[in-house]
C-alpha cells in the first residue's frame, strides 16, 4: 500500500511540474513558426494545386470550355435562327455530365485512398 501512495504522489509531483513549466508556451509557439517557415520556404507549384482541384469543379470547367467551342462553331455548320440556343443546350447538358462524371471520379478517388 505504501507503494502506491508514494506512486501516487510523485504522479502528482510530477503533473504539477509539468503544468507550471513556463517553457511549454514557447516549444509550441516555436515548433508552429518552424513549421510555417518550412511551408513557406517549399516552391509553389500551379499543377500541383491543379491536380489537389477535386474533379467535381474541374469537369464541368473542361465541358463549359468544349461548350462554348461547340457554341461558336455550330453556327459556321449550321445555318438557322436558333443555333445559338441549341448551342447553348448542349453546353448545359455537357456540363451537367461533366459534373456527374466529376462526382463519380471523386467517389472512385476516394475509393481507391480508403483502400490503400
Amino acid at each position: 500500500m505504501p507503494d502506491q501512495e508514494s506512486e501516487r504522489l510523485k504522479r502528482i509531483r510530477d503533473r504539477q511540474l509539468k503544468d507550471r513549466d513556463p517553457l511549454v508556451k514557447e516549444r509550441s509557439f516555436q515548433h508552429v513558426t518552424s513549421v510555417k517557415e518550412k511551408r513557406m520556404q517549399k516552391r509553389f507549384s500551379l499543377v500541383k494545386e491543379w491536380m489537389a482541384v477535386p474533379h467535381v469543379v474541374k469537369n464541368p470547367l473542361y465541358c463549359l470550355i468544349i461548350g462554348a467551342i461547340i457554341t461558336v462553331a455550330l453556327p459556321m455548320i449550321i445555318t438557322t435562327p436558333y443555333t445559338f440556343y441549341i448551342g447553348a443546350i448542349i453546353t448545359i447538358v455537357i456540363i451537367i455530365a461533366g459534373t456527374v462524371a466529376g462526382v463519380i471520379m471523386d467517389y472512385n478517388d476516394e475509393i481507391k485512398h480508403h483502400l490503400e
